[in-house]
């Protein structure tokens, strides 16, 4: 048979699992947190250190110079009750103190984190920046701009009036012989046609022979 486990309160059992005496506290942190700072700025105001010393100027008036069954302190003891209530101010004055500079710290620490985080998106939008227009300009290069296509057609128009001068002159040049092929041409048709004659007529050639060899 299994053995039965019983728990134990020793150091394996979780802290949750203990019976509190004294119920948990827990105020709002916000809220106590607000208060301590507006504490902690009051206690560093001018205001304040001028309620204090009014405060203790007529502790000491009061129980020095006042009726004696009225006074609740006694300056033969050293005014005690002052001192301990001083001492008091004092002892919670500086917790209060430090609470405020560690939720002003948390603050900071967020806004240094806030800020570098930022700052290296600003990097790294500036980085993309510098090698998207560096891939412009180097796209660009490749990319016929307004003057280099107004020098390309100035100096293609150069060339087609040179090449129409030169055409010009040649044409001027191989125009006469043009002229002697046409009149070479045009008396073709004439010696073909009394070739034509001649063999047409063989008896007025054969007397033209005659003629010859009489004469």
């Amino acid at each position: 048979m299994a053995e039965k486990t019983h728990p134990t309160a020793g150091l394996d059992t979780p802290l949750a699992a203990r019976a509190r005496f004294w119920p948990r506290m827990t105020p709002n942190p916000d809220a106590f947190g607000k208060a301590t700072e507006g504490f902690a700025r009051f206690m560093g105001t001018p205001t304040f250190l001028l309620y204090m010393s009014v405060f203790c100027l007529f502790w000491l008036a009061w129980n020095t110079w006042g009726p004696r069954d009225l006074r609740f302190d006694d300056a033969a003891i050293g005014f005690t009750a002052l001192t301990l209530m001083l001492s008091l101010q004092a002892s919670y004055a500086a917790p209060l103190l430090l609470l405020a500079q560690n939720r002003q710290a948390d603050r900071d620490k967020v806004s240094v984190t806030e800020d570098r985080n930022r700052a290296e998106r600003n990097l790294h939008d500036t980085e993309y920046l510098t090698r998207e227009l560096a891939a412009l300009r180097i796209a660009l290069r490749d990319v016929a701009t307004r003057d280099y296509v107004r020098s390309e057609l100035r100096s293609a128009l150069e060339d087609m009036l040179e090449s129409n001068d030169g055409e010009e002159i040649r044409l001027r040049g191989k125009s006469p012989k043009k002229k002697k092929v046409s009149d070479a041409t045009t008396q073709l048709p004439r010696v073909e046609r009394a070739a034509a004659d001649a063999e047409a007529d063989p008896d007025a050639r054969s007397g033209r022979g005659r003629g010859r060899a009489g004469g």
